[in-house]
Order: C-alpha cells, then structure tokens, then sequence
C-alpha cells in the first residue's frame, strides 16, 4: 500500500497522504525529527484530541477505540519509535519517546492553534502525557489517562519481581519476533532487553511523577483497570493490583479535582472494553469543555 510505503521511509518528503476509514477522511503524514520518522493519521470530526499508545502498543492496536472516537472527535494517532510503521532507533528511552509525543504536537498539521487538544495516553502514553503537560502549561485542554501515571507510593517492580518481568519481556519479544515480517502496522521493534531497562525506567519516573500532577492547571480524567496484574489471588497479583489502587488513591487524596473510573479489566482495557472508554472520555471531554467556557 502506498500510504504505507510513505509513513516508514525516514526519506520521504513531508507531504500529506489522504485515505479513508469508516467513511471519514483520513489524512497521514510523517513527522521527521531526532533521527526517527513517526507516521501520524488525523481523522473524524468534533473536539481535537491526541491519543499516545504506550509501550508495545500501536495506532493500528488502538484502532478500536480510534473509530469510536472519531465519531465525535477529531483524533490523532501515531506510533512512537520502533513501534508500527515507524522505524528502529538508536535509542530507546523514556525521554526519547516523550520527545516523539512533543514532535507530534508540535507540527502544526497534527494540531492546529485554535483550539488546545485533550491528550490521551494509554500505559507508558499516559506518563507521557503528564511529563508534556506539566512541561508546557496552556498547551492541552485536558488529560485522560488510561492504566498509567500512577503515582505509586513504592515500587511495582520489586527485587522478587524482576525476573518475572524479565521473563514477561522475553516472551513478549519472541511474540513481537514473529510478528516482525512485512514491516506491519502492528510490529514492535524492541527487544526483550529494550523492554526490560524500559520497564524499570517507568517505575522510577513513576516515583516522582506526583510533583508533576501539582503542575498541571487542567482537568484530569483516570481510567484504570482494577485487575492491572489479573484476578488472580497468589502471586504477585495481589500486591500489584492493591499498589495500583493505593496510587490512584494517593493522586485523588492531592487532587481532589481529579475523577477516576475503574473498570473490572486488566491492562489491555484498551482492547476489551473500548466501547466502555471511550463513553468515559465522552463523558470527561464534555466536563472540559463546560470548565473551559
């Protein structure tokens, strides 16, 4: 597909690429910047909204929940680095990919000036969204996040953990592995090792990501699953799924302005209850405008 071919070639001219899904214009274009090309689609009508994918996740992954949102927003997708269609990079990191983010939002293809977006973040998309937020006050109309940002009172990855989730991204990396070939839209690039550093990456950021939350003048939306480790009652799951709701606890007990909804899911909410999230981001976007105005 030639849309395709364009969104993964880091040579390619900065031209706009036009297609259709559900019936709706589709415009993608690439954003060239630290040495990686990061493939954007815009698409739908309404309230501008930006949705951050989170590690291991594509725009192709989210398109669920993109296709409802678009029903009433004007949303923009793209894939961080390594990620879908765009390519390997040198670096992989938490600053690299927030970098990506700030790209995005600063082209002024991907947001015009007019009117600020919501940003949405999902997993790793949501720290993200936070650390821009705080970094550029006025820029966004609002944030919420999806199963991420959660400031933690210690850490979810503890040394019993660690080789758990070491052996979490090694099976995760093999599965990517196979997924690899024909340069799809819903490869991952990273390796077991990549996935490992980033994993405990995260759960530092998370440690001081509260100081952050006091930064930010607009409103939040949380959307959190309340099963993130599964249902199980043994193993690790307990103590993970009680750390992800004392975090959010701590967040609301700072910021009382901050609503949360919790859904009976683990972390891949964002695919099994789409339907259900994108009626909560109805439901915060709508309170954002009415603060707004």
């Amino acid at each position: 597909m030639t849309t395709r071919e364009h969104a993964s070639d880091p040579d390619s001219p900065r031209r706009t690429v036009s297609g259709e899904e559900g019936g709706r214009a589709v415009e993608r274009f690439t954003v060239h910047h630290d040495g990686v090309t990061i493939p954007v689609s815009r698409g739908g009508r309404g309230r501008p909204l930006v949705l951050c994918p989170g590690l291991n996740s594509t725009q192709a992954d989210l398109h669920g929940l993109v296709g409802l949102l678009r029903q009433d927003h004007e949303v923009v997708t793209f894939d961080l680095r390594g990620h879908g269609l765009a390519p390997a990079a040198d670096r992989y990191s938490f600053d690299a990919f927030l970098s990506d983010l700030a790209a995005v939002l600063a082209d002024p293809r991907s947001v015009g000036p007019a009117s600020p977006p919501v940003l949405v973040g999902y997993s790793l998309g949501a720290d993200l969204a936070v650390h821009h937020a705080s970094a550029h006050p006025g820029s966004i109309a609002g944030l919420v996040l999806i199963d991420g940002a959660n400031p933690l009172p210690e850490p979810f990855i503890g040394a019993t953990d660690l080789a758990v989730f070491r052996a979490m991204a090694d099976d995760l990396a093999r599965s990517q592995e196979r997924g690899r070939t024909g340069g799809g839209a819903h490869r991952v690039l990273l390796t077991a090792q990549d996935i490992h550093v980033l994993n405990l990456e995260i759960d530092v950021v998370r440690s001081g990501i509260l100081d952050l939350y006091r930064r930010i003048d607009r409103p939040v939306s949380m959307i959190m699953s309340r099963s993130i480790a599964g249902d199980g009652g043994e193993g690790r799951a307990p103590r993970h799924n009680r750390l992800w709701r004392d975090g959010i606890e701590r967040l609301v007990g700072e910021r009382p302005d901050v609503t949360a909804s919790w859904l009976d899911a683990d972390h891949r909410l964002v695919f099994t209850h789409a339907p259900e999230i994108a009626r909560i981001i109805r439901r915060a976007t709508g309170r954002m405008g009415r603060g707004a105005s």
